[in-house]
């Protein structure tokens, strides 16, 4: 465990205001993407967007909850990895791109199939001798599900995750509290529309009446995330699905890095036990950054703490 270095602008220590400056105030205008779409096995697709500089080694970038590769953290990673010398393929999930995906099933937490497809067509392309994970947040559960629970192409060499919430009963719990109310309702709202959405392309596979009584994420889990994908209800979703019994499984380099905090992580979240019998994983705790913050003001380069980190990591500078 390391409790790293991160020491923010002093307006900036808030873990509420490290958390909201970065959606609303920061601008990366200089990464566009080539967009690529993907069939799955089921008939579905994922939409991908690349940015390349030529590289050999390539960094997959995973969003969180309700995100999408446009999101300003991720468009901040992307120009860091390109800037490191790595490729970008930053996915989006089921319905995550602007159209709603075509089968009912969507994305969640423990979804690892689908970003073991954008893995393995990344590989398959033969242009790469080298692959990094990236994810942040539901991003970063799903990377260290994967990591620690399933055979990963022999390509994926190193891993690192931000603002992850390890344990989701524990999360979903903390997320309910009335000082995250904004967070949640901002979360619900977009979930709903998700909903309705996938109501308009398959008419009567889902039903939203009453939508607006649901104020946690257990009820809205109860009601379409686990009978959606098989789970018996929320409870069973979030026990198999939080990464924080799979990190003893990794079996790459991979680094955690949770702020302490974040409005969103409760102690549960911290992986103390399990990242301390595993040499493969650090687990950094710094006392600030909020979730998926790491707010840096460093004028003309306009990279965050959190993409240093990844850069330092994944070249080997640390």
């Amino acid at each position: 465990m390391n409790d790293s270095d991160f020491h923010p602008p002093l307006l900036f220590r808030n873990g509420h205001i490290q958390t909201i400056y970065p959606v609303l105030f920061r601008k990366i205008n200089d990464v566009s993407y080539v967009r690529e779409r993907i069939t799955t096995p089921d008939n579905d697709f994922l939409d991908l967007d690349w940015s390349r500089i030529h590289s050999k080694r390539l960094a997959v970038i995973s969003h969180g909850l309700e995100g999408d590769t446009t999101r300003n953290y991720v468009k901040g990673m992307v120009r860091a990895v390109n800037k490191g010398g790595w490729d970008a393929l930053a996915w989006n999930y089921r319905g995550c791109s602007g159209e709603p995906n075509k089968q009912l099933r969507s994305y969640h937490n423990g979804a690892t199939d689908d970003l073991a497809l954008v893995i393995d067509h990344a590989a398959a392309s033969g242009r790469y001798t080298e692959i990094a994970l990236i994810g942040f947040s539901l991003g970063g559960n799903l990377t260290l599900v994967h990591l620690g629970r399933e055979t990963v192409n022999p390509l994926v060499s190193k891993a690192v995750t931000f603002s992850v919430p390890c344990d989701l009963e524990a999360g979903a719990k903390t997320l309910a509290k009335k000082s995250n109310a904004i967070y949640m309702k901002r979360f619900l709202r977009l979930l709903h529309q998700k909903i309705k959405d996938k109501m308009a392309v398959l008419p009567g596979a889902l039903d939203d009446t009453g939508y607006e009584s649901i104020k946690t994420f257990k009820e809205f889990d109860d009601r379409y995330t686990a009978p959606i994908h098989g789970f018996k209800n929320a409870e069973d979703y979030w026990r198999k699905c939080s990464s924080r019994k799979f990190i003893p499984g990794i079996k790459i380099p991979t680094l955690i890095i949770n702020a302490q905090n974040d409005p969103f992580l409760p102690k549960e979240c911290y992986p103390l036990t399990e990242a301390g019998f595993n040499t493969n994983v650090t687990l950094k705790m710094p006392k600030s950054g909020g979730h998926v913050g790491f707010v840096s003001l460093n004028g003309r380069e306009n990279m965050y703490w959190s993409e240093h980190q990844t850069l330092c990591f994944l070249n080997d500078h640390c």
